[in-house]
């Protein structure tokens, strides 16, 4: 497997962890979680950083803007099973781009790495067209999170 270089780095002050448990209708025949429901954790975790961070999704559809996910990408390492708590770690990673990129850990109870996975959200104004500069109030969030 190649591995490429990573272009971008997480802001190791803005990571965020939330715990869930695994439900019944998360598995599958085998009892343990469908590999689809790992995006859906991650989902979780990109909400859980918007309200601690004040960078939500209604605060960017304030701003004009809906930010859709253009990529993602998720590694499984261990299965998650019926019952079972896990821990998703969600890291934004600063970018000079347009876009909002989200790295991904997930954990078990004994703190095992489960999954890792990323995704990439490009800006579309109120027209639906693909914003190429950040837009201004990303920018500000920026600057307050320390990061320009």
């Amino acid at each position: 497997m190649i591995r490429r270089k990573e272009l971008y780095s997480e802001a190791s002050h803005l990571t965020v962890s939330k715990w869930g448990d695994v439900r019944f209708n998360e598995v599958d025949s085998l009892g343990i979680v469908w590999h689809g429901h790992y995006i859906t954790f991650f989902e979780d975790g990109r909400e859980a950083f918007g309200r601690e961070h004040g960078i939500d999704y209604l605060t960017v559809q304030a701003a004009g803007y809906t930010i859709p996910i253009v990529k993602s990408v998720c590694e499984h390492k261990l299965p998650l099973r019926y019952g079972e708590k896990f821990r998703v770690d969600t890291s934004f990673v600063n970018t000079p781009a347009a876009k909002v990129v989200f790295r991904y850990r997930i954990f078990n109870e004994q703190d095992e790495l489960v999954c890792i996975g990323e995704t990439t959200q490009v800006f579309l104004d109120s027209e639906g067209l693909l914003t190429l500069n950040t837009p201004d109030f990303m920018l500000r969030w920026k600057k307050k999170v320390g990061l320009l």
